[in-house]
């Protein structure tokens, strides 16, 4: 891409080739491995034969503090003077970086400031901590807590520790890219890198592009911050309103002057991804690594499957920085949702068919064979009823097949694979009180988890028995569980209780839980 003279220091100008030697020295003599590791580079078996590529994964989440950040941070510090180091230092960050300047300075024997966002994840912050690092949570993204953490340092005389705009720290990350084409000598065609604020793709692509420029290196920015192509394609900064949060690491709202800089000379492209997409990619890295990344570490793995996929690129040789795994236990939920859909191996469908006894079962067997993520259903209407159905797909080429399948039983379906709204709320709304829920009685169900199992309980109910509430979702355990409401008539209980221990599926009657009849009944 097109651009100005990048300087190295203020006020010295010089060509392009000139600034690459200048980095290709700092590089090979960044100081990185006092506190960092040589990270493995492994290929992704799995990963590798469904994309029809060789994919190599670049393990930075090994390193002590599952980052690459203690890299630049490291190779910044160890060059302050000892009346700097005395001063002590300050940085903002979204979590990792704050690592790596907490365990430099406990390295290096100074005092450690660290403003964090306050949406920061807790293990992070606890990380921090852990390290030695005094934190001070302010504002919601790291551009605010930027601009605090300046604030304080012109207050006290700290010295600033940049997470990305500053040489030593580019020069520091640069090592991954020296590592790569060591540890891999063959070709390599090219190098997917995530961008916050761009000091990693920074000096990886100065490193790439002075020893072996035929390696394309490519940026991965999410949908909902991707500041550096913005100011990429408009030649100057610009500044974010808002960021997205899911991926920390890279909620960058303005990238630096020499990250812009060296971005625009050296990359060669970029790709934007969106939140179903890492999480796929976190899928992607536990199958193939065993280990869960967080939502920035994975965005490598998602840009090139994304970029692979556009450009039907087979029998190449791709590189993924899997730049983190600091990642908050909790938010495995999350991913373990969307994952499916950010992989299209979920298509979700809003279902309407007549309030009439066997459409259910009708449904059921339109659906056939296929596996069953989700199945939600509250009696509401006397006319038509409202299914929301979750399936395993192989690609949403099967999801066309399944809505033309429906179509043909003249139900209508609406395809929510891009509603957000749907995947992040209506799928766990779905039921309420009904006031045509008359003799309804709650039962919970566990049964093994085999294809078939549905359809063997729905087909084993009596005819004159209305299902008024479904819900099942698939947890991805050995047994399943279904909510359902049926309206039983009182004479025919012991029939209904019958073809309970028939079923020989776990049973247990809820129609007096109390949450039940405060929400549904």
């Amino acid at each position: 891409m097109a651009g100005g003279c990048l300087p190295v220091t203020p006020g010295r100008e010089c060509p392009m080739d000139d600034r690459l030697l200048d980095y290709l020295q700092r590089i090979l003599t960044a100081r990185v491995y006092d506190v960092a590791i040589e990270s493995p580079l492994e290929q992704a078996g799995r990963l590798s034969a469904r994309l029809g590529n060789a994919v190599w994964l670049k393990r930075e989440d090994t390193q002590p503090v599952h980052s690459f950040k203690l890299r630049g941070a490291y190779n910044k510090m160890a060059r302050l003077t000892p009346a700097e180091l005395a001063r002590g230092v300050i940085c903002s960050s979204a979590g990792n970086h704050a690592q790596g300047v907490a365990l430099s300075a406990r390295r290096l024997g100074c005092e450690a400031h660290i403003v964090m966002p306050v949406t920061t994840p807790e293990l992070k912050s606890d990380a921090v901590r852990a390290l030695g690092g005094r934190v001070i949570l302010h504002g919601d993204s790291y551009s605010e807590a930027y601009g605090y953490a300046v604030e304080l340092q012109q207050r006290h005389g700290y010295v600033f520790v940049h997470p990305f705009d500053d040489p030593d720290v580019i020069a520091g990350q640069g090592t991954i890219g020296m590592e790569i084409l060591r540890q891999h000598q063959h070709p390599i065609d090219a190098v997917f890198v995530a961008i916050g604020g761009g000091g990693l793709i920074s000096g990886v692509a100065a490193y790439i592009k002075a020893v072996r420029p035929e390696i394309k290196v490519i940026g991965v920015q999410m949908v909902d911050s991707d500041a550096m192509i913005q100011s990429v394609k408009a030649g100057r900064q610009v500044a974010l309103a808002e960021v997205g949060l899911f991926a920390d690491g890279t909620a960058v709202k303005l990238v630096g002057v020499e990250t812009l800089r060296l971005t625009r000379e050296l990359v060669d492209d970029f790709v934007t991804v969106n939140t179903d997409a890492v999480c796929a990619a976190i899928k992607d890295a536990f199958e193939d690594t065993r280990s869960i990344l967080e939502p920035a570490g994975a965005m490598g793995i998602a840009g090139l499957k994304q970029y692979a996929a556009q450009h039907g690129l087979r029998e190449r040789t791709l590189v993924a920085i899997t730049c983190g795994a600091n990642m908050n236990f909790d938010r495995l939920r999350f991913v373990a949702d969307r994952a499916e859909a950010g992989e299209e191996r979920e298509a979700l469908f809003a279902v309407t068919i007549p309030e009439e006894r066997g459409s259910f079962r009708r449904l059921c067997e339109t659906i056939g064979g296929r596996n069953v993520t989700e199945f939600s259903y509250r009696i509401s209407d006397g006319r038509e009823a409202h299914v929301l159905v979750g399936l395993a797909i192989k690609n949403q080429g099967d999801a066309a097949t399944i809505n033309a399948s429906l179509a043909a039983q003249n139900f209508s379906a609406l395809n929510l694979a891009e509603d957000e709204l749907a995947k992040e709320h209506l799928r766990y709304m779905v039921g309420g009180r009904s006031r045509h829920g008359a003799a309804e009685r709650l039962y919970r169900f566990e049964f093994p988890e085999r294809p078939g199992a549905l359809m063997r309980f729905l087909s084993s109910m009596h005819p004159s028995w209305n299902i008024s509430l479904f819900h099942y979702r698939n947890q991805g355990a050995d047994y399943g569980r279904i909510l359902v409401g049926i309206q039983v008539p009182d004479d025919e209980l012991a029939a209904f209780q019958e073809f309970v221990d028939t079923l020989g599926y776990r049973c247990v009657d809820e129609t007096a839980n109390p949450v039940y009849q405060l929400f549904l009944r």
